[in-house]
């Protein structure tokens, strides 16, 4: 079985259409239907049948093209290790993150890795929980720090680091500030939150389905955390937020958290990557510098001599 098959067979597959596939490969529809008849003859099944919408994959198919991206991932991986190894250098790593932890997090890790590492290279990605595991299963992200999620137990690795409280806010002055409250307070009002693929929503809709009340009634959803804050300081509507951007001086300074232990959500914050997958020796940094100094980092504002008291740590190593 020729890899340059395999290559091509995935983007085939991908894009459900032989044309499209050419002109994105540069090929010839003949030159790709052969490649799928060496494979298919290989196998001893066809991969892909025929529909008014194109090229739909079989079971045989779909089984090969999982191989076909492991095995990719695979050599991917074995040329940044050799080429990590060749070059001597420190590396190269790539972090996918929240929108809380990348303003309130990683500028402390970032700043304590370069110290420890100057010739090291940093991509960030920015996203929401469900993309950046996605990422990261397609190789495209070495880690992501932030929130370890329940499903991350049984798929990835993980290192803890410290805990994090998402909690239910509202404009300072709203009707529910300042009183006791219950969770069916909190039915007749609107909300701005993030989408339902979000764990941090999916929660607050189980904690609402738990008491017998219809989950929280959105007027505003967003794919920007960030912006939540902002939103709900302009308005009546509640909101599910870290308390992290709750201090004076951050994003949260207009709102207040509202009495109600039923829908304080409290998550451990880590740091995920593949079990099986290489991490490039500047990736090995993070992970132990989290680690070790994980809760130091997560203060609200280390100071620049703790961040390099951390890079220069003994333990933190490649």
């Amino acid at each position: 079985m020729d890899l340059r098959d395999l290559a091509y067979f995935e983007v085939i597959a991908d894009l459900g259409h032989l044309g499209r596939a050419a002109e994105r490969l540069g090929r010839t529809q003949p030159a790709l239907t052969k490649c799928i008849q060496r494979l298919e003859a290989s196998v001893g099944a066809e991969l892909f049948a025929r529909s008014s919408r194109g090229l739909a994959l079989t079971q045989v198919g779909e089984v090969l093209l999982a191989r076909a991206r492991r095995m990719r991932t695979a050599m991917d991986e074995a040329l940044r290790e050799v080429s990590d190894f060749a070059a001597g250098a420190a590396g190269h790593v790539r972090i996918g993150t929240g929108a809380t932890m990348a303003e309130y997090l990683l500028p402390q890790v970032c700043r304590a890795l370069i110290a420890a590492a100057p010739a090291v290279t940093v991509e960030l990605q920015i996203g929401m929980s469900g993309v950046l595991r996605t990422a990261l299963r397609d190789n495209q992200l070495d880690l992501i720090i932030g929130p370890v999620l329940a499903s991350d137990h049984d798929e990835f690795a993980h290192v803890t680091f410290g805990t994090d409280d998402v909690v239910v806010v509202a404009a300072r002055g709203h009707p529910l500030c300042g009183r006791p409250l219950s969770i069916e307070d909190l039915v007749k009002w609107k909300w701005v939150l993030p989408a339902k693929s979000v764990a941090m929503r999916q929660w607050l809709d189980t904690v609402f389905q738990a008491h017998g009340l219809p989950g929280p009634a959105v007027q505003i959803e967003t794919n920007s955390i960030t912006m939540l804050p902002r939103l709900i300081g302009e308005t009546d509507l509640l909101s599910f937020t870290s308390t992290r951007n709750l201090l004076p001086d951050r994003l949260g300074g207009r709102l207040e958290r509202l009495g109600l232990d039923a829908t304080t959500m409290r998550r451990p914050l880590g740091c995920v990557y593949r079990r099986e997958g290489y991490l490039s020796p500047a990736a090995l940094r993070v992970v132990t510098l989290l680690q070790t100094q994980g809760s130091m980092l997560l203060s609200p504002d280390p100071s620049p001599s703790s961040a390099r008291a951390a890079a220069q740590d003994g333990r933190v190593t490649a």
